[in-house]
């Protein structure tokens, strides 16, 4: 007898947690691991959104809430995206879920099954062709060129459209290539998606993580016909540093939100009840917090772009956001998952392989950490490239 399901059985575990997870076990080991391999900020979640939680939890807030989250979180979110992102939703149409990853997952389950098709442009967050294989349905991947910044285009998107197309999905910021893509692109994407009826899974959680003069643009914005496909994603973790609170959301048309409550009303339920009062505080406080962070994060960019610009045999795409170089290692002439191999075995530098991002020929580098270790890792990593 099979245990496990022919559909699980088909999915990948995460490289991304899997080289977090060697990393940490080498520094239990007392060996100096320079780590890249992180998806989460390494700053700590601001004090008045803690302090929020734990006022909440004296306060008896610790009791089952309604499935889609408590009235005055989604209050809250519907005004964040009304100033924003010029996304105007009720509290009824949004929901609450446990985690951005959750909330594209079961987004996802609402609106596609077996014999759909979804368009995924590579590279990619390893997560999403595994979610679309986990509901019955089959990623279609779309390989993207540095040469266009990694970014999906319009005729690509036409170009891969087939009967049994029900869904793209688009991630600006991109993990794990930074791009983002501007508003013109995002009206050409949407036209074609608008003409062939087609449904958007818009992921913007890196929303406020932007550089160089650069604009975030929600493409359900764009028009009302295309908010009528868009199914908007975000969350508190990157831009509050809240990762462990596992805290995300989704706004979309009403009958994909409901869709989704029946989902979580058998699944998750709600969300950590205290933990959505930290998110209200979070979206009610003191943003200088989130300006702080991106200009943080733009002083470690601007330094590993210099410093991978000068290595001879590695490419590299300025990102304009989120906190990711999607180095191309093609020259070095090793798979992703040998070269990471070799990388942290013997020069003790954690980074994540291209083939978790459906290109092989890269690896992922975060500089979601210290500067002190990025100095020391880049160091270690151009030693590496320049012995090969």
């Amino acid at each position: 007898m099979d245990v496990i399901a022919p559909n699980i059985a088909e999915i990948s575990p995460s490289l991304t947690l899997s080289v977090s997870n060697q990393a940490r076990k080498l520094k239990a080991e007392g060996i100096d691991v320079c780590s890249f391999g992180a998806g989460e900020p390494d700053l700590d979640t601001p004090e008045f959104v803690k302090e929020a939680a734990i006022q909440a939890i004296r306060d008896g807030h610790t009791k089952y809430t309604a499935n889609k989250g408590i009235l005055e979180l989604r209050e809250a979110i519907s005004e964040k995206l009304l100033l924003d992102n010029d996304l105007e939703y009720s509290p009824e149409q949004i929901i609450v879920n446990c985690g951005a990853k959750y909330s594209c997952y079961e987004a996802i389950l609402a609106c596609c099954g077996a014999g759909d098709e979804v368009i995924i442009p590579a590279p990619y967050w390893t997560s999403y062709p595994e979610m679309v294989k986990l509901v019955g349905a089959q990623p279609y991947i779309v390989q993207t060129e540095r040469s266009n910044g990694w970014k999906l285009t319009a005729e690509q998107f036409e170009e891969s459209i087939s009967g049994r197309t029900k869904m793209l999905i688009l991630n600006s910021p991109n993990n794990p290539t930074g791009s983002v893509y501007s508003r013109e692109e995002l009206e050409a994407i949407g036209e074609v998606a608008a003409s062939e009826d087609i449904l958007i899974l818009s992921d913007e959680i890196y929303e406020k993580l932007i550089y160089n003069g650069k604009e975030h643009v929600s493409i359900a914005s764009l028009s009302d016909e295309l908010k009528d496909l868009v199914i908007t994603v975000n969350g508190f973790s990157k831009v509050y540093s809240m990762t462990g609170w596992r805290l995300g959301y989704v706004a979309a048309p009403q009958k994909v939100v409901d869709a989704i409550d029946t989902i979580q009303s058998h699944t998750t339920s709600n969300v950590t009840s205290f933990a959505q009062y930290g998110a209200v505080a979070a979206l009610k406080g003191d943003q200088q917090i989130v300006q702080d962070m991106v200009e943080e994060y733009d002083i470690r960019r601007q330094y590993m772009l210099n410093r991978l610009q000068g290595i001879n045999n590695v490419n590299v795409v300025e990102p304009d956001g989120a906190f990711y170089f999607l180095v191309d290692t093609t020259q070095v002439g090793l798979t992703s998952l040998n070269l990471t191999e070799k990388l942290l075995s013997r020069y003790h530098v954690a980074a994540v392989p291209g083939a978790a991002f459906g290109y092989d020929q890269s690896v992922r580098l975060s500089y979601a950490t210290g500067l002190d270790i990025i100095k020391k890792g880049l160091d270690r990593f151009e030693e590496f490239c320049l012995s090969h």
